[in-house]
């Protein structure tokens, strides 16, 4: 039997998470030129599982501990950690299955890839695509695009899907990462294990409270 987590421990778990789903974000991996419309999401794709799992086996471990967290304290902190992988498991299917798509879109690994446009058609859109883009820009679409095994409007089409992907990840990491830290300020700055749990919703953690919004408005 071990000592329960005090409140700078338990706070200390919630900072320790916040970083590591932070680091997500800035996550690089080496992307190769015929692929380079996924730079945005490999990164956070390649670091993703890694922090998914580390956060599951904490949990698991504060679970199963004797004793487990029962205090207030401790019960407001666990349910901020379950919140937070929650939240963070569904953003990850979520992005796998954008990259799957865009995958699908240009035919990896071996799939037939419908074009956009016929050849006719891509003509007629030249000049639209030329409007859109310095002539730095155009040249390095081309370029990325050749080398990708893609015409440039595909190169745009799935890029932009890319970097959308890539955003919403983003956004949801870097909620969640805040949400964490602002529930571990909230544990510390209680002057006692007695974190308040009689004044409704505001009493519950940042996380759990940003979960039921977004329920509300899925609704």
């Amino acid at each position: 039997m071990t000592a329960p987590l005090t409140r700078t421990e338990l706070a200390d778990l919630l900072t320790e998470a916040a970083q590591s789903v932070s680091d997500i974000v800035t996550a690089e991996y080496p992307t190769a030129a015929g692929r380079s419309y996924l730079h945005p999401v490999l990164g956070p794709l390649s670091a993703g599982p890694r922090v998914v799992g580390e956060l599951n086996d904490r949990l698991e471990g504060l679970v199963a501990a004797v004793p487990r967290p029962a205090t207030p304290a401790g019960l407001f902190a666990l349910a901020s950690y379950a919140a937070a992988l929650g939240w963070l498991t569904e953003s990850f299917t979520e992005l796998t299955a954008s990259v799957d798509r865009i995958c699908t879109r240009v035919g990896i690994p071996s799939e037939p890839r419908d074009p956009i446009v016929t050849e006719s058609a891509g003509a007629e859109r030249d000049d639209a695509f030329d409007l859109a883009f310095s002539a730095l820009e155009l040249a390095a679409i081309r370029t990325a695009a050749e080398a990708a095994g893609l015409t440039p409007d595909d190169y745009v089409e799935v890029l932009s899907q890319s970097l959308l992907a890539a955003s919403r990840i983003t956004d949801d990491c870097m909620e969640i990462s805040s949400s964490l830290l602002e529930d571990a300020a909230y544990v510390l700055d209680e002057a006692s294990d007695h974190v308040r749990t009689d004044d409704g919703p505001n009493s519950l953690p940042t996380l759990v409270r940003s979960l039921l919004t977004r329920m509300e408005t899925a609704r």
